[in-house]
């Protein structure tokens, strides 16, 4: 993810530090869920998720300090802030398309996670029904950091990213891995184009961007689906022959509306 404008974006919720979760978690996609269904007000405070999860223990974790890294990871791979237009995208399609669910939290963890993004081309390029193995990504990690990662931290850190592109729909196997196709649906090609339109990118380039490339579909099939969304109100398309327009009326304020004026 390179991008001239990183400030704006940063504004926006993507994060472009060398952090990343992926060495101690995976996406977390079982405690986010479990999460936003028992703070399920889309305006709920940073506070009140904070809340939830160490004081009302709503994820079931044993420790207190287990609660506190809990929180640590989600709030890194995803805000869990509503002033946070990434995050407040996310809450907008989250109940509306629950099967959208795994490849919205990958593509929201995606934009905020160093580690997840270098370990996408490997998985994106593989073929559908081939198999990997952890130490194929530990390698591959290794290859494009070179020394960055101790061998323990190396090794958990390709078991996570292996888990997460399973949550994802893009792999599946315990031990061994095996290419399969996830499943985009209309809220997470939504979700797709909004953050490409988010950097930049307008009218049938929205197709073809990174994030679009995270749903292993068709452009065809992207577009089937981009409409079906605009049917349900939840963005607006327009297309005649090969000339597409997409908006989000329903998913930016009045000051990120600015900044993306500025950004043009």
């Amino acid at each position: 993810m390179k991008h001239s404008n990183n400030n704006t974006l940063s504004h926006f919720g993507f994060r472009f530090d060398n952090g990343s979760a992926h060495t101690a978690r995976t996406m977390m996609l079982e405690d986010l869920q479990l999460l936003l269904s028992y703070v399920n007000h889309p305006d709920s405070s940073k506070n009140e998720y904070l809340k939830a999860i160490k004081e009302d223990n709503c994820l079931g974790k044993r420790s207190r300090k287990t609660r506190i890294l809990t929180n640590r990871h989600l709030v890194y791979l995803y805000s869990l802030d509503p002033s946070t237009t990434i995050f407040r995208a996310l809450r907008y399609f989250w109940e509306r398309d629950i099967d959208g669910q795994p490849l919205m939290a990958l593509l929201c963890s995606y934009s905020r996670d160093s580690i997840l993004r270098l370990s996408e081309p490997f998985i994106i390029q593989l073929t559908e029904g081939e198999t990997i193995t952890r130490v194929d990504l530990e390698e591959y990690i290794d290859e494009k950091q070179p020394d960055r990662f101790s061998k323990a931290t190396l090794k958990s850190t390709a078991q996570n990213l292996n888990s997460t592109w399973t949550k994802s729909g893009h792999l599946v196997g315990k031990t061994k891995k095996i290419r399969a196709r996830a499943m985009a649906t209309p809220s997470s090609v939504s979700y797709a184009l909004f953050l490409g339109y988010l950097t930049g990118i307008r009218g049938e380039s929205l197709f073809t961007t990174e994030y679009t490339t995270l749903l292993d579909c068709s452009k065809a099939r992207l577009i089937e689906l981009a409409e079906d969304a605009s049917r349900r109100g939840w963005i607006v398309f327009k297309r005649i022959g090969n000339v597409m327009e997409v908006q989000f009326p329903n998913l930016l304020t009045a000051q990120e509306k600015g900044w993306i004026h500025e950004q043009n």
